[in-house]
C-alpha cells in the first residue's frame, strides 16, 4: 500500500514540534512534508537549526498586529498532491486563505491548543471570524483533553480528537541530580517572566513560604521580560531566596530541572505548557493552576502534583507549603511523574497521528 501523503503547515520550526515531525517522518505508513511560514520569529528563544529533508520555509513576510504577526506567504505547495493537510496556524493571512479557499475539497485538520476564554466586545468578534473555518474542517486535533472539551463546546459539528504535545524527554531522563540540601526545598519556574505566566503570583506566594522557611529557594529560568518589576514588589529578604538564571537554550534545561525539588507553573492562561512534560521527565512533582492545558492530562491531583485556583496567590502558597512541611512528598510525587513520563515520548504522539490519518483514509 502506498504511504499516505501528509502536509503540515506550521508557523516556525519549534524544537518541541520538530521532534514529533522527526518521529512521523520515520514511519513508513506516511510520506511527510512540513511547511513553515517563517524561519524564526524576531523574538524567538530558539536558535536556528538546520532543517530536515521533510521541512521547508515558505517565502513571505509578516505584518505586526498588536502582539501577533500576520503572515503573507507565496509559492504555496500544490496541496492537491497530498491526501491530508494539517494546519497548525489560524492567525495569518496565509492560514485563512488556505482554510477558506484552497482546502475546500481536501481532508484537513486543525491542530491547536485551547482557545482563549470568550470575552465580550469587538476582540471576540475578530476571534470568531478567525476561528470560523474550523466549522468546515475534517476534524480538530486538540492539544490535550482540556482543549478537546473546549472545541467540543465551540464547534459541536466538527469531529474532535486529543493529540497533545509529546516531547523528547531523554535528556531529562539522563541528567544526574546533584546532592540535595536536606533542609531546603527548591521551587522551579521555567518560562517567560510575564503576568500571563503568573510569575507575579509565584513571587507573592513564595514570599509567604520564605517568611516561614529560611532554607526555601525559588529558581527562575527564562526570558526576563517583566521580572525586574515583579522583584521590586518583593521585600529584600525574599529576593535573597530567589535566583534568576536567565534564558537557557533547550539543551541546557535538564541541568536546571535537576536542581529543583518541585516545578511550578502558575499561568493565568496556558494553552498547553511543554515545560510540564519536561518536569515529568525530570522526575519532579508539578504545581500548576487550573488554567494550564497540560495540567488536564499530565498532572493528577495528589498523585504526581497539585493544582490551585487560577489567580489565587494564597492558594498557590498553600500548595507550595505542603512540600516544605511534608517530608518525602516531593520524592513520592516526583517518582510518579517519572513513571507517567514514559508514556509521553514523540513516538507515542506519532502513533496517535498515524491512527488518525489511517482512519481518515478509510472514511
Amino acid at each position: 500500500m502506498a504511504p499516505i501523503r501528509i502536509a503540515f503547515v506550521s508557523v516556525v520550526p519549534s524544537p518541541y514540534q520538530r521532534v514529533l515531525f522527526r518521529a512521523l517522518a520515520k514511519r513508513p505508513e506516511i510520506s511527510l512534508e512540513v511547511f513553515y511560514l517563517e524561519a524564526a520569529a524576531p523574538d524567538s528563544p530558539w536558535p536556528e537549526k538546520p532543517l530536515e529533508a521533510h521541512e521547508h520555509i515558505l517565502p513571505g513576510f509578516w505584518i505586526p498586529a498588536g502582539n501577533v504577526r500576520l503572515h503573507v506567504n507565496w509559492r504555496l505547495p500544490d496541496f492537491a498532491q497530498y491526501d491530508i493537510v494539517v494546519m497548525n496556524t489560524l492567525i495569518s493571512f496565509t492560514a485563512q486563505w488556505l482554510m477558506r479557499f484552497r482546502l475546500k475539497n481536501k481532508p484537513w485538520f486543525f491542530w491547536g491548543e485551547r482557545l482563549r476564554p470568550r470575552q465580550p466586545g469587538w476582540r471576540q468578534a475578530v476571534r470568531d471570524f478567525i476561528n470560523a473555518p474550523l466549522q468546515r474542517a475534517t476534524g480538530i486535533a486538540a492539544i490535550g483533553s482540556g482543549a478537546e472539551t473546549d472545541y467540543a463546546e465551540r464547534f459541536p459539528g466538527t469531529p474532535r480528537f486529543s493529540i497533545p504535545y509529546y516531547c523528547d524527554l531523554q535528556p531529562f531522563f539522563d541528567e544526574a541530580r546533584p546532592p540535595r540540601n536536606p533542609g531546603g526545598t527548591v521551587f522551579l519556574f521555567c518560562g517567560q517572566m510575564i503576568e500571563r505566566k503568573g510569575v507575579d503570583l509565584l513571587i507573592a506566594a513564595f514570599a509567604q513560604i520564605a517568611a516561614a522557611d529560611a532554607n526555601a529557594k525559588l529558581l527562575l529560568v527564562g526570558r526576563e521580560a517583566d521580572l525586574p518589576r515583579f522583584l521590586n514588589e518583593a521585600p529584600p529578604e525574599v529576593r535573597a531566596h530567589i535566583t534568576y538564571a536567565g534564558f537557557q537554550p533547550p539543551e541546557a534545561l535538564p541541568r536546571y530541572f535537576a536542581q529543583a525539588d518541585v516545578f511550578v507553573l502558575p499561568s493565568r492562561y496556558e494553552g498547553w505548557g511543554v515545560v510540564v512534560n519536561q518536569a515529568l521527565g525530570a522526575g519532579l512533582p508539578v504545581i500548576c493552576s487550573d488554567a494550564v492545558g497540560a495540567g488536564f492530562d499530565l498532572v493528577e491531583e495528589g498523585v504526581n502534583g497539585l493544582k490551585f485556583e487560577n489567580g489565587n496567590a494564597d492558594a498557590l502558597a498553600n500548595k507550595m507549603r505542603r512540600f516544605v512541611t511534608e517530608p518525602g512528598l516531593s520524592a513520592k510525587l516526583g517518582d510518579a511523574s517519572k513513571v507517567k513520563s514514559r508514556n509521553w515520548l514523540p513516538e507515542t504522539g506519532a502513533e496517535k497521528w498515524i491512527k488518525l490519518f489511517q482512519k481518515t483514509q478509510i472514511h
